[in-house]
């Protein structure tokens, strides 16, 4: 990856093309259950979304494999998604963007009032 396509982020939009391009592959109960791992994956991304492509990457080919060698979602994934998502964006209760904000944002807050205290 050069300057240019990290600064524009064309890197990832190529990746992602290709994503989908791969996921339509897929038969139907896969490419379902491929939306719903997008969805409880997304919210584990930094601000540009870079350090998921791997994780989405391999899911994805978790998917194609298993679409290929005839197993049901079900036994591949289970009933829960989300909780599969979790462990692969780093384990149960892993960090979201949201806490990662949440926790610079009260350490700012704690900085400027322990300055208007001194």
């Amino acid at each position: 990856m050069n300057f240019w396509e990290k600064v524009t982020g064309s890197d990832i939009s190529r990746d992602w093309k290709a994503f989908e391009v791969r996921a339509e592959a897929l038969p139907d109960d896969y490419r379902a259950a491929w939306e719903q791992i997008k969805a409880h994956l997304m919210p584990h991304g930094d601000f540009t979304g870079r350090n998921l492509v791997p994780i989405f990457d391999a899911a994805l080919a978790l998917l194609e494999e298993t679409a290929a060698d005839g197993l049901g979602v079900q036994e591949v994934l289970g009933d829960d998604i989300p909780g599969f998502c979790a462990a692969l964006a780093g384990g149960h209760g892993a960090r979201t963007y949201r806490d990662r904000w949440r926790e610079q944002l009260n350490r700012n807050v704690a900085r400027k009032l322990n300055r208007l205290e001194g």
